[in-house]
């Protein structure tokens, strides 16, 4: 599944109305282990169909950083059925996100 720009506006429908997990990557364009891990959050978006994966750019959307306490990014949280599940914080090798998923 590709990965999805999440917004303010979109929010809703796309996360929280979600069936099943999703992963939410908090970022910036300036941010350097953003950039390292983003590569990462791409395959696991292409190689898990069932998971939605978003992309939150903490500059352009900060209202959700300031929801979800975003203190320092990259931060990876996870969602099922509307609820955070889990939060990874900083630079993380693929197997502890997909541990993390319990994928």
């Amino acid at each position: 599944m590709s990965i999805v720009k999440i917004t303010a506006e979109n929010f809703e429908e796309k996360v929280m109305q979600a069936q099943g997990k999703v992963l939410l990557d908090f970022w910036a364009t300036w941010c350097g282990p953003c950039q390292m891990i983003a590569p990462i959050v791409e395959e696991i978006a292409e190689e898990n169909e069932d998971l939605l994966v978003g992309k939150v750019d903490v500059d352009t959307d900060p209202q959700l950083a300031v929801k979800f306490g975003i203190g320092s990014i990259p931060t990876l949280m996870v969602f099922e059925n509307g609820q955070v599940t889990g939060t990874l914080l900083g630079y993380r090798p693929k197997a502890d996100i997909i541990k993390h998923l319990g994928l």
